[in-house]
């Protein structure tokens, strides 16, 4: 009887063999019950357990180039850099602001770190959704709009504080197969030192998005500016997407993310009702936090912009931004680059480059003319 209580399977065949004896519940107390059980032929053995899977190792110290001691240092496993100062610290961090009003900071990795963090996501196993889009080679913004154009509904939502609410104990979870998961992940982490913190300056949004950004930079998280990052968040966030794509697919729509952009898509009669709740419900599930106040509903009548992309026929970048840019151009070929160069970009040319390069992706006929005009400028 012991197999009964400790093999699901065998518990499984209990229940058929007691319904094909008796579909209905028999009478008297528990003793008659018993009978009938004993009266049976004996269960089959259960299986054998599978062995544990042995982990996967690596040898950080000659992978990195490092030594022992350098890479406790680099892994920071005790928060050394929390308390350090700041010519020890391993980032080097900046505070700027968004669109929106939020609040956002930037951790450079010191040259040393980067190259580590590089050289461990090329050997890591890390898994990644195909409604992924963001940190992709062969994926863009473009291929992130692009599912969703011309549909009757769009739909686009932001992921709160993306980086930042990715933890340490969470990047050790994603790596418990390799017996260094917790060197790995104090070399994908840090904790933002309290001095920086404490140099956040105030914002105009929303304050509790600004104080659930603290809270999670004075723990280890994901540092926005590593290398690895990107990457990792991919990773971390693959069951959300696995979650997010069933969801739409069960009712009826298209589901595709860009970092902490999510956008779905679908027939006028999409179940909206049904949809959003269940967007926020799974994302709370996975750890992140949806963005009420970025989350927009647009129908074909409407402008639809995913990424910065109008999605209404073919994904473009907005008109508005193409005659600036042609005006910008027609200026640079009268007055010179220089004197157009108004915001101070270090490289002007490789910014208005990038420009022109950004509204070709959507529209060729346009990023011609604009390429014409880029080639009559004496850069």
């Amino acid at each position: 009887m012991s197999t009964l209580y400790t093999d699901p399977a065998a518990a499984e065949l209990m229940a058929d063999l007691l319904l094909q004896h008796n579909p209905r519940r028999p009478f008297g107390d528990g003793g008659e019950l018993a009978r009938q059980i004993a009266a049976f032929p004996p269960l089959p053995e259960p299986p054998a357990p599978e062995p544990p899977k042995p982990k996967r190792s690596l040898d950080l110290p000659a992978l990195l180039d490092v030594t022992l001691s350098e890479l406790d240092w680099l892994a920071d496993a005790k928060g050394w850099n929390k308390r350090a100062a700041q010519p020890l610290w391993h980032y080097r961090s900046r505070w700027v602001g968004t669109s929106t009003g939020g609040l956002r900071l930037i951790e450079a990795p010191k040259p040393r770190l980067a190259e580590a963090q590089r050289r461990l996501v090329r050997h890591l196993d890390l898994p990644v959704h195909d409604a992924t889009h963001g940190f992709r080679k062969g994926r863009s913004a473009v291929t992130y709009a692009a599912p969703h154009a011309g549909k009757p509904l769009v739909i686009r939502t932001d992921l709160e504080g993306f980086f930042a609410s990715v933890t340490g104990a969470r990047v050790r979870a994603l790596l418990y197969e390799y017996e260094q998961a917790v060197a790995l992940a104090g070399l994908l982490t840090t904790r933002t030192p309290l001095q920086v913190i404490r140099t956040a300056p105030e914002t105009e949004g929303d304050p509790g998005v600004r104080r659930r950004l603290l809270a999670h930079l004075a723990h280890p998280h994901l540092p926005q500016g590593a290398p690895s990052s990107p990457a990792v968040a991919n990773a971390v966030a693959y069951r959300l997407d696995c979650r997010l794509h069933g969801l739409a697919k069960a009712l009826g729509a298209c589901y595709t993310r860009y970092a902490d952009d999510l956008a779905f898509s679908g027939p006028q009669t999409l179940p909206l009702h049904r949809l959003l709740p269940g967007v926020a419900k799974i994302t709370r599930d996975e750890g992140f936090r949806i963005r009420p106040d970025k989350t927009s509903v647009t129908g074909q009548h409407q402008r639809q912009k995913l990424a910065g992309l109008v999605v209404n026929n073919a994904p473009a970048a907005p008109r508005a931004e193409y005659d600036a840019l042609k005006a910008l151009l027609h200026n640079c070929v009268r007055t010179g680059p220089q004197a157009q160069n108004r915001a101070g970009h270090h490289d002007f040319q490789a910014y208005v480059r990038g420009r022109i390069e950004w509204v070709t992706a959507g529209h060729p006929v346009r990023g011609a003319r604009l390429r014409e005009l880029y080639s009559q400028v004496t850069w």
